[in-house]
C-alpha cells in the first residue's frame, strides 16, 4: 500500500510539471537566435502571424525582395511569419516565413518548448529538409 501511494504522488507531481499551452502563448515579442531582431506575434481571426518590430540590420529595406516593386518597402513592419494555424499542444503548423536575407519563403512550423523559448522550423518540401532557429521572448 505504502509503494501504491508513493507510486501516485510521483506521478501527480509529473504530470503537473507538464506544461499546458493554449493557443494565445505565443502572442508577444520574440528576440532571434542572431539577436539582430524583434519580431511580434499577432493573431488575426484564427491564425498567426509576425512582424519585424525592430532590427540592427545593416540593411533597411527589403532589397532581396523577388518582387523589384517591393526593394524599397522598410524591414521594419514587414511581416515574414504568416498564416499559422494552432495545432494544439505548443504547436502552430502550415505557416510561412520569410528571409529577408536571401528573399525567399519557405514553409514553416513553430514549437514553444517552454513559456519563453521558441523553434522556428523553415524548410522545403519536408520539415526533415530544414533550418530551426531557437527565439526567447523578450520580457
Amino acid at each position: 500500500m505504502k509503494q501504491l501511494m508513493t507510486l501516485v504522488l510521483v506521478c501527480a507531481s509529473v504530470c503537473g510539471m507538464a506544461q499546458s499551452y493554449k493557443a494565445d502563448d505565443v502572442l508577444g515579442t520574440w528576440l532571434t537566435s542572431s539577436k539582430e531582431g524583434k519580431i511580434a506575434i499577432y493573431k488575426t481571426g484564427t491564425k498567426y502571424s509576425g512582424k519585424i518590430q525592430s532590427g540592427s540590420s545593416k540593411e533597411h529595406f527589403d532589397v532581396h525582395n523577388p518582387e523589384p516593386a517591393r526593394r524599397k518597402d522598410s524591414l521594419i513592419g514587414l511581416v515574414l511569419l504568416k498564416d499559422f494555424a494552432y495545432d494544439g499542444d505548443g504547436k502552430w503548423t502550415d505557416g510561412t516565413i520569410y528571409d529577408p536575407k536571401s528573399g525567399k519563403t519557405y514553409s514553416c512550423n513553430m514549437t514553444l518548448t517552454d513559456r519563453n523559448t521558441l523553434k522556428i522550423r523553415g524548410y522545403i518540401g519536408i520539415s526533415l529538409l530544414g533550418r530551426t532557429e531557437v527565439w526567447t521572448r523578450v520580457q
